[in-house]
């Protein structure tokens, strides 16, 4: 499965810990913005209680929680604050991490049946501009480094700039683009790609797809169409659909989440420009309110600048 790609990281402590050390770095505008308003609602030395707990609301909703999320959150928390189990702003930070970790942990990875001798079929969708295109050589180029072979399915064919981008990357990363002419039918392209990788026992092929939200309903019927070509050359297939979402939009792009969600099935989420937003608390709300795990994080230009989530070193950073 593709959310075991970077299953090597878990076995070295050194490694894991250099994924903390990014995860923290990437965080560091969230975390500063959300410890120093804990900081400073707790500095008075007066006892926390609900009106504490009040003031800390409007600071989780503005690091992006969302409404539902942060009520979620604090319902522990004002029962604890009623019988005077929370002494001061480390208590109250340890709480927290418990309830946040707790959220982002209840989705699990979604199991499904490989057969053997198959490529991984995996469907990244998204609004245009989000950073799709660059994810998908990310992915591609962090396969490659695994030993993995993969081919790039180039089926966003609505725009010309789609398929030259996904080329330039193909470039960077050693990776052959399937494409077709711009305007071409995406299933045919899809096609072609699956084809080519039965025929050559490739073990991933990375799907493109179009970025439209404008016409939901030809959105829906193409990724279906997209779907059924899949799976009749490849058994289960799409493996993973992987919906990419811009962290700096926020809550704005969670409405865009649920749409693309409904359209096209998706199974995770990849959070680009972690590292640009003082937002980070999107990544609990897509958790709690969209019922999906985040499965990879941007956090930087770089091409080895993405990182398989992990919860624990997530909430570890926004409060060390």
């Amino acid at each position: 499965m593709i959310q075991t790609l970077f299953g090597s990281l878990d076995k070295k402590e050194e490694e894991k810990s250099g994924i903390f050390e990014r995860m923290k770095q990437a965080v560091t505008r969230t975390r500063e913005n959300l410890s120093e308003r804990i900081e400073e609602i707790v500095s008075i030395g007066k006892e926390i209680d609900r009106d504490t707990l009040d003031d800390l609301e409007a600071s989780l909703i503005a690091a992006d929680l969302g409404v539902s999320t942060t009520h979620k959150i604090l319902e522990t928390l004002r029962d604890k604050a009623d019988r005077k189990q929370i002494k001061d702003a480390g208590e109250l930070k340890r709480l927290l991490k418990e309830e946040i970790l707790a959220i982002l942990s209840q989705t699990p990875a979604r199991a499904y049946q490989k057969v053997d001798g198959e490529p991984e079929v995996v469907l990244v969708v998204g609004v245009n501009g989000t950073g799709k295109t660059t994810t998908i050589g990310k992915l591609a180029n962090a396969l490659r480094a695994d030993g993995k072979s993969v081919l790039l399915c180039a089926a966003d064919t609505f725009r010309a700039a789609a398929i030259e981008q996904l080329e330039v990357w193909g470039s960077r990363t050693g990776v052959e683009v399937i494409k077709t002419k711009p305007g071409g039918d995406p299933s045919a392209v899809l096609f072609d790609a699956l084809c080519a990788a039965k025929a050559r026992n490739t073990d991933y092929v990375i799907v493109d797809t179009a970025g439209r939200l404008h016409t939901k309903t030809n959105l829906m019927l193409e990724l279906e169409k997209m779907r059924r070509t899949a799976q009749r050359i490849t058994p289960g297939a799409p493996h993973e659909t992987l919906l990419v979402m811009d962290a700096t939009t926020g809550q704005n792009g969670l409405q865009q989440a649920r749409l693309f969600t409904e359209a096209a099935g998706v199974t995770g989420i990849v959070l680009t420009k972690l590292d640009g937003t003082a937002k980070g608390g999107v990544v609990v709300a897509i958790s709690q309110e969209l019922g999906l795990p985040v499965r990879y994080v941007g956090v930087g230009e770089k091409i080895g600048d993405l990182l398989p989530f992990d919860p624990q070193a997530f909430v570890d950073g926004l409060f060390e």
